[in-house]
C-alpha cells in the first residue's frame, strides 16, 4: 500500500520566502510540510511554488494524484491581482475539478474563498496578530469534524491584514470572533471539501517570532508595542514559550491557554484535516 501523498501550495513569492528566512523563520511551505509529516507519519509532502514566474503547476492529472492539498499564508494580499495571484487562483479551481480535498490556513482560507466566487477585503479593524482571542464556533461549526477536541471558544496562532469579506455561494461558516467574522469555513468547490481558517495552525512560537521581527516596525507604528524594546521583549518571550509552552508566568502575561500553548491542541484542526477528511476520501477512492 503507497503512503498517503500531499500537496502542499507555497503562497508566497521567492522574494518574501527569502525574507522570512532572513529573519530566523522558514518558507511557509517548508514548515507546513514539516508538520503534515510529523502528525501523520510517513505521509509524503510535496511543494508547489505558485506564485514563481515559470512555476511549473501540476495538471488535473498531477493533482488527483495527491490525496489531499495544503495551501500556506502568504504575504500577498489578493485584491491587488497580478499573476502571482492569478496562477494561484487557476490552480485551485483546477483542484477543484479534481475532487481532492484542501486545507487553506490564513491566505489559503482567502484563496479558497475568491476561487470559489466569494470576496477579500482589507480587513478595516486592521491588523489581527499574535494570538487570535475568542474564535467562537457557530452552529453549524459546533461538532464539525474539523474541530473535534476543540472547545467551542478558543484562541490561535494569527497574523493577517486582509480578511474573508463574503464567502462563496453554500459554503458554511463555522468559526469568527469580533476582528474577523470569517475565522473558519467549509467551502464546496466543484468536486472538493475545503476547509479553511484565518489563523495559523501550522505555526510554533519560534515562526511567529521571526514575522514580528519580519514586520517590524510597522507593529509599533500601529500601536501594538510602545517601543522597539518592548517589541523585542515580546518576540524574546515567544522564543522562550517554543520550548517551555507551560511557563505559567508567559502564559498568564499574555492570557493564552493550552489552546495556543501546546502543539497536539493547536495543531488539532491539521491532525482533523488528514484524519477525518483526506483519510476517508482516500479509502473512498480505494487507494487506503
Amino acid at each position: 500500500m503507497s503512503a498517503p501523498r500531499l500537496l502542499v501550495i507555497e503562497g508566497n513569492t521567492a522574494e518574501a520566502r527569502a525574507r522570512q528566512v532572513q529573519f530566523g523563520g522558514q518558507a511557509a511551505s517548508e514548515g507546513y510540510a514539516q508538520v503534515l509529516r510529523e502528525l501523520s507519519p510517513g505521509v509524503v509532502t510535496d511543494i508547489c511554488y505558485a506564485a514563481d514566474p515559470g512555476a511549473n503547476l501540476p495538471d488535473g492529472a498531477g493533482i488527483a494524484a495527491y490525496d489531499g492539498v495544503a495551501i500556506t499564508g502568504s504575504s500577498l494580499n489578493i485584491y491587488n491581482g497580478g499573476r502571482e495571484i492569478s496562477q494561484q487562483v487557476e490552480l485551485l479551481r483546477t483542484v477543484f475539478d479534481t475532487g481532492v480535498p484542501v486545507f487553506g490556513s490564513c491566505w489559503g482560507l482567502q484563496l479558497l474563498a475568491v476561487a470559489a466566487g466569494g470576496s477579500v477585503r482589507r480587513n478595516p479593524r486592521g491588523r489581527e496578530v499574535g494570538f487570535s482571542r475568542s474564535i467562537r464556533l457557530t452552529a453549524e461549526g459546533t461538532g464539525h469534524d474539523l474541530f473535534a477536541g476543540r472547545a467551542a471558544v478558543f484562541q490561535a496562532m494569527t497574523v493577517h491584514l486582509d480578511e474573508v469579506e463574503t464567502l462563496p455561494e453554500g459554503a458554511r461558516l463555522l468559526a469568527g470572533n469580533d476582528h474577523s467574522p470569517v475565522q473558519a469555513a467549509e467551502i464546496r468547490a466543484g468536486r472538493s471539501v475545503c476547509w479553511g481558517v484565518q489563523y495559523h495552525p501550522e505555526y510554533p512560537f519560534r515562526e511567529m517570532a521571526a514575522i514580528f521581527r519580519r514586520i517590524s516596525p510597522a507593529l509599533v507604528e500601529e500601536g501594538f508595542f510602545d517601543d522597539a524594546a518592548r517589541e523585542d521583549a515580546f518576540i524574546a518571550d515567544l522564543e522562550h514559550l517554543e520550548g517551555h509552552p507551560d511557563d505559567k508566568a508567559l502564559t498568564w502575561r499574555y492570557g493564552i491557554d493550552r489552546s495556543v500553548a501546546h502543539k497536539e491542541k493547536r495543531t488539532s484542526e491539521l491532525r482533523n484535516f488528514l484524519e477525518r477528511l483526506v483519510l476517508p476520501e482516500r479509502s473512498r477512492r480505494g487507494r487506503g
